[in-house]
């Protein structure tokens, strides 16, 4: 797996953690690096990671909003946890993360719901990040206000 592949994992594995704990991602970040800082069985936490993290960290309440807005029939709180996180996530490195190209955080994205989430996840997560895709210049714009 490609490094930049296994940093998204853990990436989403700290968001996925936080969402779970209800507690902060940069906590969960936070644990991560002291972790690997004092055993080391642990891998240290990789600087994508932790640009991914903190970067979705600045534009959470954004990023839910847009899941929620454009997310047809699944309300936020009752989306599979891991979908939830993934889609945070991958809509993230779409439409903030300028070094990475769009179909990359797409197949990303989807490549972590075959692995982490149920059969129709895949599906699910391809099209919400694909809308987001189209709306992708609207969506910073609107960011940036």
């Amino acid at each position: 797996m490609a490094a930049r592949s296994k940093a998204r994992r853990r990436a989403f594995q700290i968001l996925f953690e936080a969402d779970q704990r209800g507690t902060s991602v940069q906590e969960v970040l936070a644990d991560q690096v002291r972790l690997a800082r004092s055993d080391d069985r642990q891998p240290p936490v990789n600087e994508f990671t932790m640009q991914l993290v903190e970067g979705y960290a600045g534009h959470v309440a954004r990023i839910d909003e847009l899941i929620a807005t454009y997310a047809v029939d699944w309300d936020l709180d009752r989306m599979p946890a891991a979908d939830r996180n993934i889609v945070r996530l991958g809509a993230y490195e779409l439409i903030w993360e300028d070094g990475t190209p769009d179909a990359v955080a797409i197949d990303e994205a989807v490549q972590l719901a075959k692995e982490f989430s149920t059969d129709d996840s895949p599906t699910f997560v391809n099209g919400l990040l694909a809308r987001f895709k189209d709306l992708k210049p609207r969506l910073r714009r609107d960011a940036d206000v």
